[in-house]
C-alpha cells in the first residue's frame, strides 16, 4: 500500500496499517532536505496525524544516504539574502522538518547512511528513537560550512548526549561512526538491517497498550519541547547573521568544489 512514488516523501505501511515508514525520496541528492520536500513532508504528517489505525512511524531515505543535509545552492542563496529574510526563511525550515514532532505516535528514525548537518538534525529533533546502520556516518557540520547549527541541533544535541558531547561534536563538525554514536547515546543500537531492527522496534511498541503510549509520548515531547521555540529563534538569528559572511561563502563553495575551505573570520 504505497502513495506518491514520484514525490519527494513516500510513504507506505505495514502490519494492517499500524505502522507507518515515511521515506524522503530524492537519492540523486542523497536526500537533501529542500523547501519542496519539507512542504512534502508537512501535508504527509497532516494526513497521518488523522489516521487512526496508525501506531508507529519509521523515518528514512531512499538509496544510500539518510539525508546529506541542506542544498548547498539554496545555502548560497541564503548569503545573497538580508539578515532579515533569512531569520523568518530558517524558522520556516526548520519547522517544515520537525514536523515530524506533531506525529502522535512514536517515530524511530532508522539511519540508513549518511545523515549529516541538517539531516542529522531531522533524525535528533523529529524522531524518537534511532536505529543507525552500522556503516552510517553522522555529524553536525556546520562550522565547517561556516554556519550556526541550525533545526534545533542546539536545542536536542545537549538533551540527548548532554553538554560536553553536544560541544565536541557542534564545535569540531567531526562526523562519528555507528559504533560511536551508540556510545556517546545518539542512537540507540547499529544495526547490520536498520530497516528490519526499526520494524522489531515500531512492532513491540505495537504490542504495548495505546492510551499509556500516547500518553507517554506525550509527556516525553512536553519535557523536551521546553524552550524549543527559544532556540529555534535563537538559532535562526545565529544562521542569518553567518549568511553574509565570506566565510560562509567560502565554506559551501568548497564543499562544492571538494577542497578545504580556507576561513578568515569575515
Amino acid at each position: 500500500q504505497e502513495r506518491n512514488n514520484s514525490s519527494l516523501v513516500t510513504t507506505s505501511f505495514q502490519d494492517e496499517g499500524q505502522i507507518a515508514l515515511i521515506t524522503l525520496n530524492n537519492p540523486g541528492k542523497l536526500n537533501a532536505l529542500t523547501e519542496p520536500m519539507g512542504d512534502e513532508l508537512t501535508e504527509q504528517v497532516h494526513q497521518l496525524k488523522t489516521n487512526k489505525d496508525l501506531r508507529a512511524a519509521i523515518l528514512t531515505g531512499a538509496g544510500k544516504a539518510f539525508s546529506a543535509g541542506g542544498d548547498l545552492d539554496w545555502l548560497l542563496a541564503r548569503h545573497r539574502d538580508t539578515p532579515e529574510n533569512n531569520f523568518e526563511i530558517m524558522l520556516k525550515f526548520y519547522n517544515r522538518f520537525l514536523v515530524m514532532r506533531e506525529l502522535p505516535v512514536p517515530v524511530i528514525g532508522a539511519i540508513n547512511g549518511p545523515a549529516i548537518g541538517a539531516g542529522f538534525c531531522l533524525a535528533l529533533g523529529g524522531t524518537d528513537i534511532r536505529v543507525a546502520h552500522t556503516k552510517a556516518k553522522m555529524g553536525l557540520t556546520f562550522t565547517k560550512l561556516g554556519l550556526h547549527p541550525g533545526m534545533a541541533a542546539t536545542h536536542f544535541l545537549p538533551q540527548i548526549a548532554g553538554p560536553q558531547v553536544a560541544a565536541d561534536l557542534l564545535l569540531t563538525g567531526r562526523l562519528v561512526g555507528s559504533e560511536e554514536a551508540v556510545r556517546l547515546g545518539l542512537v540507540a543500537q547499529a544495526s547490520d538491517s536498520c530497516a528490519d531492527t526499526s520494524l522489531q522496534i515500531a512492532r513491540d511498541i505495537c504490542k504495548s497498550a495505546p492510551v499509556s503510549v500516547s500518553t507517554l509520548l506525550k509527556t516525553l515531547r512536553n519535557k523536551q519541547n521546553i524552550n524549543l521555540d527559544q532556540s529555534l529563534r535563537r538559532e535562526s538569528e545565529a544562521q542569518a547573521e553567518c549568511y553574509p559572511t565570506n566565510d560562509l561563502k567560502e565554506g559551501v563553495t568548497a564543499l562544492q568544489e571538494k577542497r578545504k575551505p580556507i576561513f578568515k573570520g569575515d
